[in-house]
This record gives C-alpha cells, structure tokens and sequence, in this order.
C-alpha cells in the first residue's frame, strides 16, 4: 500500500532499517540522528502516520493516543518491554500494540550476570584505581567482595529472563535459586532451570538470598515493587542486581539500604527518568552502572527489529501477529 506511512521512532541497526524499507509495506520514515521525539513531534505523528515503531526510550504524551484515533493502526514496538506505551489508552483508541520478546533473553540475562559478577567482585572500582594509578600492589586484604559461587540468588520475575538467569546462575556457579513469581511455575520448569525453589512472597526470596535479581516487567503494578519492606528483609550485606526496569526500584529506600550496610552493592543498568540519573548514584563506588545495556549485542538488536518488522507484516496482512500485546 504505497501511500501507508511508517515511523521508526529512533535509529536501529542498518540490517533492520533496510529490511523495512526493502519491505515496501509502505513510505517509511527513519529519524536521523537518533534523538527522543519532543511532545510536538508525537502530536503531529499522531495525525501523519499510520505505523510507529517505537522504543522502550521513547516519553509518549497521554494525549496522543485520542489525537492518534481513526489514523494510527499499529504500534509495533522494539523491545520487549512496553511500559513506556499506556495499553489501556491504545486499546481504547482502537490501536495494536505488539512487542519483540525471546529474541534479546539471553543477552539481557548475560547482562545481568555481569552485573552481579562486577559488583560481587568489585571490579568496578578495581577498574577505577587501577586506572588512576592508585593500586599498591596485591595484599590479603585488598578490596575483598563476596563470592559467587555456592551463594543463593534470589530472583524476582521467573519468565524467560528469569528462568535464563537462573540456569546461568545454577549451570555455572553452582548458585542455590530461589524466586517468586505471581505465576504457580510448573515443577518441571523449575528443575530445568536450575532446580529453582519458589517461595510465596519477595520477602521470603530476601530473606534467603544472597544476591536479589530483578527480572520482572515495569509499570503500574511493579512501580516500586523493591521497597524498604524488601531491602529490610535482605541479608545484611545482599547485593541487588536490576537489568529489568528502573521503577520497579524504590531508590531512595535502595540508597538508605546502601547507606546502612543492608545492602552491599549493586549491579545496575536500568533507572528511575533515565537517562537523567539521580546525582547520588554518582557518589557509590560499590554500585555498577550500566546506561541500559540489557539487550546491546549486534545479533540482538538486529533481531529485535526483524521481530517488530514480522509483527508489523503479520497486522497488515490482516493476520495476527505473534507478539501482540493488545
């Protein structure tokens, strides 16, 4: 349909972006340089496009979505994760949402390990003082971490990445897993991935966990979801590990958990209004911070946009497609 226009809100891979165009599903529109969209800009795609792909970066004013009605058809969005859509809003003003998971599981659950490798082990601020000419040399004392190894991860959110998280924990440093999830997870998926033990509440997980990783969806019903009652509950001296969404994270109550020992160090690369970062971050050496990285592979986010281009091929042939959200 020659006269069909698409937007790609932000830059993709040169595979993707040319595999759309390629497509000839319709006039496609790349934003270059890859820069969020203002508020005037969503208002007036709004009126002028018939499909945005969109990104988990992008800040949609709540009044687009009715100025949107009777042109937008479909949001076919990059990422697995969709928080940063309000699917109530497109649902009620009749536009699809579809999303891109299992594609970017294992890289965001490798991220996550990393996370929690770096902030056990402290390599970090190793990094940073070796770098500054400060390192004295190797004694028994010198910035001693945790161990890994044999220690019990608790995880929060048992879906794909979860469950990746877990056999990679298990599989590769023989860590005890214990998780909660809304969900009553089948026996045999809990054996699969790492003979994972679920517990009834994400105080029981801290409770028992050496080191707490996030891996549950963001919006409205996980908004703080970590909260003082959680950090509370940890083992003094857990580390957090969010590769998921920054607001599923109560920051202030995670840096009065810093500042009390409860909480060791943490392994970061989501946050609150990323990218603009609260300041105090800045001023913890035991926390890793990661600019969002989860999913920052090239065979990753080239396959990221493959997915949404198949969704956005599957609704406009009148099919439904396999990642529809709503």
């Amino acid at each position: 349909m020659a006269d069909r226009t698409i937007l790609v809100t932000r830059a993709w891979p040169k595979e993707a972006e040319e595999r759309l165009v390629a497509e000839r599903l319709g006039t496609v529109t790349l934003r270059h340089p890859d820069t969020p969209m203002s508020r005037d800009e969503w208002m007036a795609a709004a009126q002028n496009y018939d499909v945005i792909m969109p990104t988990v970066s992008d800040k949609i004013p709540a009044e687009f979505y009715p100025a949107a009605k009777g042109k937008l058809r479909v949001m076919a969005n990059y990422g697995v994760g969709f928080n940063h859509i309000d699917i109530d809003a497109a649902r009620d003003n009749g536009i699809a949402v579809t999303n891109t998971p299992d594609v970017l599981t294992d890289c965001t659950a490798d991220l996550a390990m990393g996370l929690l490798l770096c902030a056990a082990r402290r390599i970090g601020e190793g990094e940073r003082e070796t770098r500054a000419g400060q390192w004295a040399g190797w004694r028994p004392t010198h910035m001693i971490g945790k161990k890994v190894s044999g220690a019990t991860i608790g995880i929060i959110g048992f879906g794909r990445i979860g469950q990746a998280m877990a056999r990679r924990a298990h599989g590769g440093f023989g860590m005890r897993v214990v998780f909660q999830d809304a969900w009553d997870v089948p026996d045999e998926i809990k054996a699969a991935n790492g003979q994972a033990k679920q517990l009834g509440s994400i105080a029981e997980v801290a409770a028992e966990a050496d080191f707490l990783s996030l891996h549950c969806p963001g919006g409205a019903d996980t908004h703080k979801l970590i909260n003082a009652e959680v950090f509370n509950a940890l083992k003094p001296g857990a580390i957090l590990v969010n590769s998921a969404r920054g607001d599923v994270v109560d920051e202030d109550a995670l840096f009065d958990a810093l500042d009390s020992g409860r909480v060791a160090a943490a392994g970061l690369d989501v946050y609150h209004n990323e990218p603009a970062l609260d300041p105090r971050f800045l001023t913890y050496g035991n926390i890793v911070l990661a600019p969002h990285l989860g999913s920052a592979t090239d065979g990753t986010r080239a396959a990221m946009g493959h997915r949404a281009i198949d969704n956005l091929k599957a609704f406009l042939a009148g099919e439904t497609p396999g990642d529809l959200v709503t």
